[in-house]
């Protein structure tokens, strides 16, 4: 899985702390992660770094009034901030000496340690949060960063607002006898993958009551016991994944709604298949930067 790398000390008690951070942003070697709505922006050389110096950001249109302190790295002690450009991709490209790369891609091609990839994934979504939450949402007033870009504050209403991370359950679900595992097929998803089931959590809910409903609505299947086995950030935009592991108590596969185009339920010797690229049908199960792969080949291995 990717996104669990990042060791950061994130200095939270010092957020507030105008003078510390003004201090760490002077300093010459303090990286800032640079990001457009889409993508994240690097200097075009090999090896790529994370971060940009603080001229070349404020030289690319970073505002320095939005930068958001990400932590220090452990074992250097360098400072990491992190802020969205104004301009879009295209506007960029067409500077040159740029490379231009979103997160899944650098995940899918391990173009960062875990460490870096980690920090990354923390970027990413409070940018993310940042470029959505401009307004507040109870009198419509532009916010203001605050805690170094852990809130944004209304200054008519006085209002706080923090960064959200949305909790998802994904599951594995198997037959009584362990030896079948219910997969289905989203239609956002490339032509043949077949993956975990998966679903936002509800107000009120615990996760085992969150795969229950999830599994029902989806597929019709009703499920018993459930366990928590892993959990993964995904940072697209900013979900906390949590793994489970179900079991069946119904075993007809009724789609109703919209979620999936397929669901089946599928032994060991297919699902060895789709990992191997050599199932008849041309099935596949998702990359390995994915909960979802853990929890099949877990399952597959007889680990979970």
């Amino acid at each position: 899985m990717s996104f669990l790398g990042n060791t950061l000390d994130r200095q939270s008690t010092r957020r507030g702390d105008t003078a510390y951070l003004e201090e760490l942003l002077a300093k010459p070697d303090t990286e800032i992660v640079l990001s457009t709505a889409r993508t994240l922006v690097f200097q075009d050389r090999e090896p790529l770094q994370p971060g940009h110096d603080l001229t070349s950001a404020k030289a690319l249109g970073a505002d320095p009034k939005e930068l958001v302190f990400l932590g220090l790295r452990a074992e250097s002690g360098r400072a990491v901030f992190a802020t969205t450009l104004p301009q879009d991709d295209e506007d960029l490209a067409d500077q040159g000496g740029l490379k231009l790369i979103d997160l899944r891609t650098l995940a899918l091609q391990k173009a960062f340690n875990p460490e870096d990839l980690g920090a990354l994934a923390q970027a990413r979504a409070l940018i993310h949060w940042h470029r959505t939450h401009r307004h507040c949402s109870r009198c419509g007033e532009k916010t203001v960063m605050a805690e170094a870009g852990y809130r944004r504050d209304c200054p008519a209403c006085e209002s706080p607002h923090f960064p959200r991370t949305d909790p998802c359950v994904i599951m594995l679900i198997t037959d009584k006898s362990g030896d079948r595992a219910l997969l289905g097929r989203p239609a956002r998803l490339p032509e043949g993958i077949y993956t975990t089931l998966a679903g936002f959590m509800e107000p009120g809910e615990t996760i085992e009551q969150a795969v229950r409903r999830e599994t029902l609505e989806e597929s019709g299947i009703r499920v018993g016991n459930v366990r928590l086995i892993s959990n993964q950030p995904w940072p697209f935009p900013a979900n906390l994944m949590l793994g489970c592991i179900g079991e069946a108590t119904s075993f007809e596969i009724e789609i109703e709604d919209d979620e999936l185009e397929a669901c089946k339920w599928c032994d060991r010797e297919e699902v060895r298949q789709m990992v191997a690229g050599t199932h008849p049908e041309g099935h596949l199960i998702p990359p390995s930067i994915s909960i979802a792969f853990e929890l099949i080949t877990g399952w597959l291995e007889q680990k979970l």
